[in-house]
């Protein structure tokens, strides 16, 4: 998770962390999970996927959270 600035990633702060899911996870059990973590339960994101890489855009909110999957 970090900040934006005009609609694009800053990077001012970033806050970072890891979730382990079982491979297979649908990508809205990983958005719901990632927001639990993040204390988003409930706020509404705009949501963009680019391959193995999710951002999700809390509606008016200056910060995007990037959800990158990770295959071991």
């Amino acid at each position: 998770m970090t900040d934006t600035f005009g609609g694009e990633p800053n990077y001012a702060w970033v806050r970072r962390g890891e979730v382990q899911l079982p491979e297979g996870t649908s990508d809205l059990a990983l958005v719901r999970r990632v927001k639990r973590e993040l204390g988003m339960e409930g706020v509404r994101c705009r949501k963009e996927k680019w391959g193995d890489t999710l951002a999700l855009h809390p509606i008016g909110q200056c910060v995007v959270v990037f959800i990158e999957q990770v295959h071991n």
